[in-house]
């Protein structure tokens, strides 16, 4: 695995402010007096050589500097500690540290239709900048659970289960445990993302299952793998069983009340 490498750069930086010239709307949202950039890359990145002027990664456009624009609308769209919002519904579940592992809804901090934030199926047509800007919305809550022992996990686990089995928005309401860090990636090759937090509580609004997911939910006899089969035979977008599996929503319920694929 390469080597990674952070770099804290003060956004008045000669090469920030060249490039937000020629890009109006990062510019509008940055504030050079006082905005940090946490950026963090893989050694020898090209990202981390170009800085978004050579273009050396071939892109007609830089995604790295879409990003952090479409980073700062969302850090200037929260205020205190409370996100609130409609899930699209998007959960996360992470993967280091296992088997102590971040999950937590995703939400942005605004309500409506937000159904095409995480939605891949609907994106086909749409640009690179528009992509972003979808996934950047996103705030990402976490919450620290042993996935050996998910009984113990409490009322944050069991929401964001409830979030994932879900057919369409959900008013989502987040207490962060802090203000989300003002840090992003930088590598053009990396799956954008939005902010994230250490998450407190969750509470959620009206919620309407997908019929088919909630049928395959409830069947504690029924192992995971012929579950996601029947799913996806029955027209179940891939994306939205991914969430539901990434949750453990589906498989053979034991006393403890783990599943087992």
């Amino acid at each position: 695995m390469p080597k990674r490498i952070a770099k804290r750069v003060k956004a008045r930086n000669l090469w920030i402010r060249d490039l937000t010239s020629t890009d109006p709307n990062m510019g509008a949202n940055l504030d050079f007096t006082s905005d940090y950039l946490r950026m963090q890359a893989p050694s020898g990145s090209l990202c981390a050589i170009c800085k978004g002027s050579k273009m050396l990664c071939g892109k007609t456009s830089c995604p790295v500097i879409a990003r952090a624009s479409s980073h700062y609308k969302i850090w200037r769209s929260i205020k205190g500690l409370t996100v609130d919002g409609s899930s699209p519904p998007s959960v996360f579940v992470g993967r280091f540290g296992y088997p102590y592992v971040n999950v937590g809804p995703l939400a942005p901090n605004y309500y409506g239709d937000t159904s095409i934030l995480d939605a891949p199926e609907r994106w086909l047509g749409k640009s690179i900048d528009e992509i972003i800007d979808y996934r950047a919305q996103l705030v990402r809550g976490m919450y620290r659970v042993n996935v050996r022992k998910p009984e113990k996990a409490g009322r944050i686990l069991d929401r964001t289960r409830e979030l994932s089995l879900a057919e369409h928005y959900v008013e989502t309401e987040m207490k962060l445990h802090k203000p989300p860090r003002r840090s992003f990636r930088v590598d053009a090759d990396v799956q954008p993302i939005g902010p994230n937090a250490p998450l407190d509580k969750i509470e959620i609004g009206y919620i309407r299952w997908n019929r088919d997911m909630e049928k395959a939910h409830y069947d504690t006899d029924l192992k995971a793998a012929p579950a996601t089969i029947s799913l996806h035979e029955e027209g179940v977008p891939v994306t939205q069983i991914q969430k539901a599996f990434s949750m453990g929503s589906f498989g053979i319920r034991f006393p403890c009340t783990c599943y087992i694929a």
